[in-house]
């Protein structure tokens, strides 16, 4: 059966803002970015991983309450002029959590993580609470809906794959870093998550500027503006 070939793009237009922004919520070495750090080094790479798939979890709770609330504003989003102001605010967002990235200390509030393996299921459910305990990253999430125009209203099929790809886009990143420790081991320290948090931070800030160039450069194609 042919797909019409709108429903083709929209569908891998919502599976590559997914998976972006999965990446760009899971990717800052917060306090669970840390626990998965430490976890991997200290436990093996699986629990590492298994630290992430929590994490990921609990993102995906945040970004359909996120993604929920938006959709009741639809009328709202849906005009020309508020949905280039929504942008606007997305892309500053953005911008100052690419700075706060950029300038923080991720080892400041670390969670210590134990010696002692536990089961799989435990470092997973420890990392869903500790990612859950933080509502700040509804903020992220609706700086990135907001910048991405992920919201497609009466679409839930679109949305649901949308949804589904953040979860994936998560999960590469985690096994990504998980991948990438356990091969420099030996090398990984404090300063290497620093260097992480700063190129992570880096390639927010570009982005979110690039952002807010082509939404200025629009501005001019917006109708009675």
């Amino acid at each position: 059966m042919n797909l019409p070939f709108p429903f083709q793009i929209d569908i891998l237009d919502c599976m590559y803002k997914g998976i972006l922004i999965g990446i760009l919520a899971s990717a800052p070495m917060g306090p669970v970015g840390i626990l998965c750090v430490q976890r991997t080094l200290n436990k093996g790479r699986w629990y590492g991983f298994v630290t992430g798939i929590g994490a990921a979890a609990s993102d995906i709770i945040y970004a359909l309450i996120t993604g929920f609330g938006m959709s009741f504003v639809m009328d709202f989003i849906n005009n020309a002029q508020n949905k280039f102001l929504l942008q606007i605010f997305g892309s500053v967002m953005l911008l100052c959590f690419g700075l706060y990235c950029f300038f923080s200390n991720p080892m400041k509030n670390a969670h210590q993580s134990s010696n002692k393996k536990g089961t799989i299921s435990h470092n997973a459910f420890t990392a869903f609470l500790v990612t859950l305990s933080n509502p700040l990253i509804i903020f992220l999430f609706m700086a990135t809906f907001a910048q991405f125009a992920f919201i497609i209203p009466d679409h839930p099929f679109e949305m649901t794959v949308g949804y589904l790809s953040i979860i994936a886009g998560a999960l590469m990143w985690w096994f990504g870093l998980t991948w990438v420790i356990d091969k420099i081991r030996s090398k990984f320290d404090t300063s290497t998550v620093m260097i992480i948090n700063k190129v992570i931070g880096s390639i927010v800030i570009v982005f979110s500027l690039v952002g807010l160039v082509g939404l200025v450069f629009n501005l001019y194609q917006l109708p009675e503006f």
